[in-house]
């Protein structure tokens, strides 16, 4: 039997006013200027009996128990709908507020003057609330139809050298340079939504690039995400939604490194987002014509849910060893205050630098480095006790395409693996979402090291990462009836 598709689509503005803190860096960034409004979008499908509820909030992250929260605040509130089909995403900008709480990070503890995260995050579970009511309660009969944009936007910010060592955002015109770590994808894969009279009503936008050029500045920002969606409201209508969702992209930013920040925007700052933006939207209006050709107006629908468990990263004895005496070392030179004031000293001083592209912190420096080690020594003392991560994993079917989730900064190659197994015709998958597991490194970026490969960047390492894949494409195989 066939359902016909009933589709809600509701977006809310969740900008805070006054002074807020900045989520997403290592130290304090205070303003209380808006670049521009952030927005959190959320997409209800229904037919039949199957329901799903995409929910897109501009923030860095969050963690399991804010997506916990909006379910319990649901309840049995919004008649027919079962809030364990509601799933939420960050499009990780690093330019809105938190809202969870930092514990055990005494250097970023909330500063006086700025907005509390506890008020941001109850103002944000409140919208949340009411956007998902909106979009369950506006639900008309409706179509969906998928396409494929490419574009320049997401590139690899891995750079190797040839002593077998790599470095986020490092410096590509030294000689001992030996090429970037991993690949990039151009892809930008696109669901269209229309009325029954065929006018389109919303977008999903789905690329593998966070959406953070804005990172280093003192402005809230939805950055090109927000960028994107004031363009397609401009071609298609003030009306029309736009949800972003970030693909595998833990290895990805805005720069191309190779070139150096020739002949385009450095992608720091504001005209980097304008430009992202204008190529985000071109990719997606250059996809729509043959995408509303084939619009289905009773796709299968189906949605599972599945409590995946993946292995924690496990520290070595040899590391763990290592790791005590270099820490030792390290905090006989400089105890971490003291290297916590030169980490900000010297943020501050590089960002005067006039010309100077992000970041402004070192990942190299003397306070970074007594974290990475605390953090080897933690994870091997703790490992035994806490041997695996456990997680919620969401795979819809919407007629012939895929949404598969996971909470991690997934590295691209397992996005790659996802997609090219994957049953679907096309797979969209939707990093950080219902919580976050921190990055989830490739082998070669655990053997390679720096920012993004070490064992204080996340939960889970390349084998985890497989054993993901593999789950994954089970998932999106069972949703086609094959075994």
């Amino acid at each position: 039997m066939t359902h016909t598709l009933s589709i809600g689509w509701a977006e809310t503005d969740t900008t805070p006013d006054g002074p807020v803190d900045l989520s997403g860096q290592y130290y304090h960034r205070i303003t209380d200027r808006i670049h521009s409004r952030l927005t959190a979008t959320a997409l209800a499908l229904e037919s039949g009996h199957a329901q799903a509820v995409m929910v897109s909030v501009e923030l860095a992250c969050f963690q399991t128990g804010f997506q916990t929260d909006l379910r319990d605040r649901l309840g049995a509130s919004v008649a027919g709908l079962d809030p364990r089909s509601v799933f939420i995403n960050a499009t990780h900008t690093h330019n809105a507020p938190g809202v969870d709480p930092i514990c055990g990070i005494a250097w970023l503890a909330e500063l006086p003057g700025a907005l509390p995260v506890a008020t941001y995050r109850e103002f944000m579970l409140a919208k949340l609330v009411a956007l998902v009511a909106v979009a369950w309660n506006v639900r008309r009969p409706g179509g969906v139809a998928h396409g494929l944009g490419f574009t320049r936007v997401g590139h690899c910010r891995r750079a190797i050298y040839t002593d077998g060592t790599a470095e986020m955002y490092g410096r590509t015109d030294r000689p001992d340079f030996a090429g970037m770590e991993g690949g990039e994808d151009s892809g930008v894969d696109l669901l269209y939504t229309f009325d029954e009279a065929h006018r389109p009503t919303g977008l999903i936008l789905n690329l593998a690039c966070p959406s953070q050029i804005m990172e280093a500045t003192y402005e809230v920002s939805s950055d090109f995400v927000g960028e994107t969606r004031g363009r397609l409201k401009q071609r298609f209508g003030a009306d029309f939604k736009v949800l972003g969702q970030i693909s595998a992209a833990g290895c990805q930013s805005p720069r191309d490194l190779t070139r150096n920040y020739k002949g385009e925007p450095d992608f720091w700052h504001a005209d980097g987002v304008t430009e992202a933006g204008r190529r985000l939207a071109l990719a997606a209006e250059d996809a729509f014509a043959a995408a509303s050709a084939r619009i289905q107006y009773a796709p299968v629908l189906r949605h599972e849910v599945r409590a995946l468990t993946l292995p924690h990263r496990r520290a070595s004895y040899h590391d763990y060893v290592e790791a005590k005496i270099r820490l030792a070392q390290l905090e006989s030179i400089r105890d971490e205050a003291g290297a916590y004031r030169d980490f900000c000293a010297e943020v501050v001083r590089n960002e005067k630098l006039p010309g100077r592209p992000g970041p402004y912190d070192s990942k190299l420096h003397h306070f970074v480095l007594i974290q990475n080690n605390r953090a080897v020594v933690a994870r091997y003392e703790s490992q035994n006790a806490t041997p695996s991560f456990e997680f919620e994993m969401h795979a819809v079917r919407l007629g012939d395409a895929a949404f598969v989730t996971n909470p991690f900064e997934l590295y691209l190659d397992f996005g790659h693996q996802i997609k090219a197994r994957s049953t679907a015709a096309r797979t969209f998958i939707v990093q950080l979402c219902g919580g976050t597991g921190g990055y989830l490194p490739s082998a070669r970026a655990e053997q390679l090291g720096g920012y993004g490969g070490l064992i204080i960047n996340g939960n889970v390492g390349s084998d985890g990462g497989k054993q993901l894949v593999d789950a994954t494409v089970e998932t999106i195989a069972e949703l086609w009836g094959h075994p």
